[in-house]
C-alpha cells in the first residue's frame, strides 16, 4: 500500500506551507482533491468528500482544526495533523493520530500519510 494516486484534502491557512505541501505530495505521487484555507471551508471539504486522505493543520486562522477531525473519524477517513508544535496541541483523543511537523520534511510527510492509511 502506497501513496501513488491517493487523493488529498490539503487543510492549510498559509499560502506559502500550501504550495510547498502541493509540491511534496505531488512528488509522493498524491492527486491534491480538494483544498481548504479556513474552518467553514474544511468543512464543506470533508462534507463533499472525493478524497482519500487528508492533512490538517492544526491552526486555522486563529480556529482549531478539531471539527474536521470528528467528522473525517465519523466517516473513517484517515487523516495526519500538521503541526508547528507536535502532539502537545492535540486533544487526548486525537494524539494517537500521525503528526507532521513543521517545517515539513518529504519523508515526515510520506511517514505521517502512511500511517494514517495504515489506520483503516
Amino acid at each position: 500500500m502506497g501513496l501513488r494516486g491517493s487523493r488529498v484534502l490539503l487543510v492549510e491557512d498559509d499560502c506559502l506551507v500550501a504550495l510547498a505541501l502541493e509540491d511534496m505530495l505531488a512528488d509522493l505521487g498524491c492527486i491534491v482533491a480538494a483544498r481548504a484555507r479556513n474552518l467553514p471551508e474544511a468543512l464543506a471539504r470533508a462534507r463533499e468528500g472525493g478524497f482519500a486522505i487528508a492533512i490538517l493543520d492544526v491552526s486555522l486562522q486563529g480556529k482549531q482544526v478539531f471539527p474536521v477531525a470528528e467528522l473525517l473519524s465519523e466517516q473513517n477517513i484517515p487523516f495526519a495533523f500538521a503541526s508547528g508544535f507536535g502532539r502537545a496541541d492535540l486533544p487526548e483523543v486525537f494524539r494517537n493520530r500521525p503528526v507532521a511537523s513543521k517545517p515539513f520534511q518529504i519523508h515526515e510527510l510520506s511517514a505521517a500519510l502512511m500511517a494514517a492509511l495504515a489506520r483503516r
